[in-house]
């Protein structure tokens, strides 16, 4: 098993730099177009997700995949790769340098391994999370090969909390820290799994978004509230989700759920579902 999890460290590695570097010569110059779900895709996004899924089948044949630009239907095999080729197309086509390129691996549904890279920051995260799964391996989280960890501070005027661009009208009310938007849901995970950030509310991410960052958040220390009447994991082999949500709150640790889930009760279903 300690070998299977190298091999899975070192193809993410390797494929992200080379995807990553190919990447960066179309930053900031390609459109983008709008797909039905309301969300933007540019011939970059394709092109990565075609070399990614290409790169998989090679590596790991008996591997199912799911990625945003082409596979919805979570596979029946035991292993799944999760990928985003762009998170965060909009930022990638306007020339802001913050995007990246999401993998989260699940191991019957459940997301054991994350691996996020930020070409343009040369920030390279990954983590394990391989609680409740049977599994043995390494544990916790890194950033460019250090260990990482989440916040255990209180909220203050001199922490963050990240909002997504659907949770803005948490804005009306008054929160405990300063805010920051980015519009890329696996940086402000990361961002929270770092210790930059006490929390990052999502109001509608995919699996793409979340799948890679996941394991790193819970690698790092932090929790993960599942903002909808469904659990979250694992997943269900055989469903279609591409127009599934993932409303959620990523937080340092488990003493601010009572501080910020009153603040994002107007954007939530009645009910939710605590991880980790």
């Amino acid at each position: 098993m300690i070998y299977f999890w190298y091999q899975v460290y070192n193809f993410c590695v390797q494929t992200t730099q080379r995807v990553g570097e190919i990447l960066l010569r179309d930053f900031a110059r390609v459109e983008a177009s709008r797909k039905p779900d309301g969300s933007l895709v540019t011939k970059a996004d394709k092109w990565a997700d075609e070399e990614l899924r290409r790169a998989v089948k090679q590596c790991f044949p008996t591997h199912g995949v799911l990625t945003e630009e082409t596979e919805h239907i979570l596979p029946t095999s035991e292993w799944c790769w999760v990928i985003d080729p762009i998170d965060g197309t909009t930022n990638f086509t306007r020339g802001i340098p913050i995007w990246g390129i999401s993998i989260g691996l699940l191991y019957r549904g459940m997301p054991v391994f994350g691996f996020v890279h930020f070409p343009q920051t040369r920030q390279t995260y990954h983590g394990y999370y391989l609680a409740n799964t049977g599994l043995t391996g390494p544990k916790g989280a890194y950033l460019n090969n250090t260990p990482i960890y989440t916040s255990s501070a209180s909220p203050s005027p001199n922490h963050v909390v990240a909002l997504c661009n659907r949770s803005l009208a948490l804005l009306k009310q008054q929160l405990p820290c300063k805010v920051r938007v980015t519009g890329v849901t696996s940086y402000d995970l990361m961002s929270v799994a770092c210790g930059a950030t006490l929390g990052a509310i999502e109001a509608s991410p995919k699996i793409w978004d979340i799948a890679g960052a996941y394991p790193i958040l819970m690698g790092a220390g932090g929790c993960f509230l599942h903002l909808s009447p469904d659990s979250a994991f694992p997943l269900i082999p055989g469903k279609d989700y591409g127009s599934v949500g993932f409303p959620s709150l990523a937080l340092a640790h488990e003493n601010l759920i009572p501080i910020f889930k009153p603040l994002v009760a107007p954007i939530i279903p009645p009910k939710s579902v605590v991880v980790g």
